[in-house]
Parts: structure tokens; sequence; C-alpha cells
């Protein structure tokens, strides 16, 4: 079973930087098409970010030219480098991943196996 364990997440006032780590265990990260989601009280899950098995990356419109995500697959982990952060960044982050690549998976998180347990970022004004 694959295990996903996110980490890195805090509180920030706007303008601030985070970086998320997303460590996985029984799995090798570059096989998988793997995604950052986030969660805000009362609203859905929507994709932020994803990473394919051949490294092409996608973004939200409203997190492009912000936030970056990446992979060490030496370490074996994803990362999010969320910059000039909003408050309206304020959610639960989770990391994800699918068998399926990403080109097909996209921003659908029904489509993704895999999760952690989440990372809350509250960004402040």
């Amino acid at each position: 079973q694959v295990q996903l364990v996110e980490s890195g997440g805090g509180s920030v006032q706007a303008g601030g930087s985070l970086r998320l780590s997303c460590a996985v265990s029984r799995a090798t990260v570059s096989n998988y098409c793997m995604g950052w989601f986030r969660q805000a009280p009362g609203k859905e899950r929507e994709g932020v970010a994803t990473i394919n098995s051949d490294g092409i990356t996608n973004y939200a419109n409203s997190v492009k030219d912000r936030f970056t995500i990446s992979r060490d697959n030496a370490k074996n982990t994803m990362y999010l480098q969320m910059n000039s952060l909003q408050p309206e960044d304020t959610a639960m982050y989770y990391c994800a991943a699918t068998s399926m690549n990403c080109y097909s998976a996209s921003f659908s998180w029904r489509t993704y196996n895999y999760w952690g347990q989440g990372t809350q970022v509250t960004v402040s004004s």
C-alpha cells in the first residue's frame, strides 16, 4: 500500500513562503502522477499542481507563477514551494498519487488512489 506523508504546513503572513513536502513510501515517486490538492472549510477540494512521471508539471491558474511543484527521486519525495502566499491560499493541503498519467487524471481528485493525511496552511492578512 502506497503511503504518503505531508509536512511543512504552518501559519504565515501574506506575502510569505512555505515549502510542503510529501514523503512517499512503498512506491517510487517518479512512477506516478503526483498532485497537490487543497480544501478550505466549506469548499470543494481543488487541484493545485501536478507532476507527471515524465516530469511535466501543471498548475491551477490561481497559483501559477507563485507555486512550484517538484520531486526528488533520490529522496522519493515531492515538494510544493509556495511563494507570495495570500489569505485565499488558506486550506488543508493534501498530496496524492495516481497510477494514471497526469494528462488523464489532471485535477480530478477522484481519480487519485492514494492520499496523505493533509497539512494545514494558514495565511493571515
